[in-house]
């Protein structure tokens, strides 16, 4: 099996928070990966050595400064009414909806969704903004997501 059933996730309180709702039908496109899935995808696109962005290495793309072309304050985007994205990721991002999309936590913990689902909701996704990763699968785009309001834009190799 590769996801958590969604009543199960430990985190599901991000996608039923009341200030920001999330429809049942995203919520039925959003899947939580078991530990061993996301381990297994986080060693496939991120990583083979580092378990959380805290301990990238130069050789990680995610850990080489070439991988990343600028960034922006995402938090003040967050806090206004709405769900739009900050300008930087909808520039960087012309994807279609369809697109399948990893918000990847940390090695244990990555949540499968769609381009689509992740606009409309990406702020239940930045409950937890201490280094998360938004990769597409097959895609080159990347971003990440820091605890201090900024958010960087790159391209894996």
């Amino acid at each position: 099996m590769s996801y958590i059933p969604f009543e199960e996730y430990s985190r599901r309180w991000i996608f039923n928070h009341k200030d920001l709702p999330v429809t049942p039908e995203d919520k039925a496109q959003i899947k939580p990966m078991t530990a061993e899935r996301s381990l297994q995808l986080w060693r496939a696109q991120i990583s083979e050595k580092s378990l959380d962005h805290s301990f990238f290495q130069k050789d990680d793309w995610a850990g080489n400064s070439k991988s990343w072309l600028e960034q922006e304050d995402w938090q003040k985007v967050w806090e206004r009414p709405g769900n739009e994205l900050p300008e930087l990721l909808a520039q960087h991002f012309q994807w279609e909806d369809n697109t399948v999309v990893y918000f990847c936590y940390d090695s244990e913990n990555v949540i499968e969704t769609t381009w689509g689902v992740y606009r409309r909701c990406w702020k239940n996704f930045l409950f937890f903004d201490d280094g998360p990763l938004l990769i597409g699968k097959k895609r080159k785009q990347v971003a990440q997501f820091f605890d201090n309001g900024q958010v960087r834009i790159g391209l894996k190799p």
